[in-house]
């Protein structure tokens, strides 16, 4: 297989003083309009391929002299979606590994050793945490409390307050120091390579980390302990979910897998239920969408495909319902909200589908461009605004950028398509972005001499 003419991973951190050509698209709004919420606003038809406007760069007031914040205009790629770009930040921190949310606040972890803290949504830095245990790879939130995991292969848990300045302290780290320094029990609970993710179940207080050592460790957060931990794949794990729902823990791996763990009945130990698995490459990226009637979940591959399950109401069963096609090489993240779904992916874009109501179908929206590097990371949150559904996006990139969006999703009946102009759309978007994309070159090198992204 030969890649000529095509750029790896490695081209996009020296390439940055060559922008990449993004398709033009089609403002509609002024800078005015940006914060306006009258959901009586057209927008119009999509626009032509070669279509353009001119582009309106305008500057957000900064909340600190570090803070370069940068405004674009608002874009329309389709009559279902309204996005802009409302703030880029560079800074020379080093590459951001994971964005969490929580409480009006967003939190990214980076190579610099610290914590990050921005206000939404207009993304005034709040402050920082410093940390001296290493590089921290993987950040959760919930409530008032941090979960991060850092390179030393232990997990610290922190408390923050939010009033007139940002406050923290840490009041825990996984695990726990024996009393006894001559029988240390730190050596059988601690994972034994970096943590790469982390997931938290609210019912049961029980936090949830997996490992590049290819186990997942369940810790009870009530005493701080490890209350399990078994292996779960043959190769490393690269994302944890649990379905809030039922205590269903989600896995993935780099061996092409996804696997489902049920925790017993009044036990601590978990058992697998069932293995999903469509293609062989590398899973990257998981997300899981449930709603009182249906729950999907959603997993991104090194072959640029978003492959999702629906879940069978009477058996539990996971049954494939299919792929989600557009991206040219890898998928490294995914954000599943409301009916949304948000991929971030090598090839520097991240691509948003809707999920019809009811039914399997999902519909291609629009691309979200801008990075000059691979995507990293995504968070979302909801917004309403009135009858008009908005989303804050938050991205990270290999190009050491940090971006939100601003996106706002019509109401699909308020959507100007009859019946026929959505059967040609449907037909358009297949032709246009069903195309099979190719394994990325990066991740051929990474086969060869090691992963890029660890």
């Amino acid at each position: 297989m030969e890649f000529h003419g095509r750029k790896t991973a490695h081209c996009y951190m020296d390439n940055e003083s060559n922008p990449l050509q993004s398709p033009p698209r089609l403002s509609i709004r002024t800078h005015l309009d940006m914060y306006d919420q009258d959901p009586q606003f057209s927008p119009g038809s999509p626009p032509s391929p070669r279509s353009s406007a001119s582009a309106l760069q305008l500057m957000l007031p900064p909340g600190s002299p570090e803070t370069p914040w940068t405004l674009s205009p608002l874009q329309t790629p389709s009559p279902a979606l309204l996005y802009h770009c409302v703030a880029s930040l560079h800074r020379q921190d080093g590459n951001i590994h994971s964005i969490a949310i929580s409480k009006g606040l967003v939190f990214t972890v980076s190579d610099s050793k610290r914590i990050r803290v921005w206000r939404q949504p207009e993304c005034i830095e709040r402050g920082c945490i410093k940390t001296s245990s290493g590089e921290i790879r993987a950040i959760l939130a919930y409530g008032n409390k941090l979960f991060t995991a850092h390179r030393d292969c232990k997990i610290r848990i922190w408390n923050y307050t939010v009033s007139d300045s940002f406050g923290y302290k840490k009041i825990s780290t996984l695990p726990k120091r024996s009393s006894f320094l001559l029988f240390p029990k730190t050596s059988s609970q601690q994972h034994k390579d970096c943590v790469s993710c982390m997931a938290y179940y609210h019912a049961e207080g029980l936090l949830y980390t997996g490992s590049y050592d290819r186990t997942v460790k369940a810790w009870r957060l009530v005493d701080n302990k490890c209350v399990d931990s078994f292996v779960v794949h043959e190769s490393k794990v690269n994302a944890i979910v649990v379905n809030q729902d039922d205590g269903c823990v989600f896995t993935c791996s780099s061996d092409g897998s996804v696997k489902i763990w049920r925790r017993l009945y009044r036990e601590n130990s978990h058992t697998l239920t069932m293995t999903l698995r469509f293609q062989q490459s590398p899973v990257n990226a998981m997300a899981i969408s449930s709603t009182f009637s249906n729950c999907f979940l959603y997993s991104g591959s090194s072959d640029g495909t978003v492959n999702f399950w629906e879940k069978e109401k009477t058996s539990g069963r996971f049954n494939h319902g299919g792929f989600l096609q557009g991206h040219r090489f890898s998928v490294l993240c995914l954000v599943a909200i409301e009916k949304l779904i948000f991929s971030g992916s090598e090839d520097t874009t991240i691509r948003v589908w809707r999920r019809e109501e009811g039914s399997c179908f999902h519909e291609f929206l629009a691309v979200l461009d801008g990075h000059r590097g691979p995507v990293k990371c995504l968070a979302a949150c909801l917004q309403m605004e009135k009858i008009v559904m908005g989303f804050l996006v938050y991205s990270a990139s290999l190009d050491q950028t940090f971006k939100v969006w601003r996106v706002k999703v019509m109401p699909e009946e308020q959507t100007c398509f009859d019946f026929a102009d959505r059967n040609d759309s449907k037909t358009k978007t297949k032709t246009e972005y069903e195309m099979s994309p190719v394994l990325s070159p990066s991740w051929v090198e990474k086969k060869l001499r090691g992963n890029l992204f660890q």
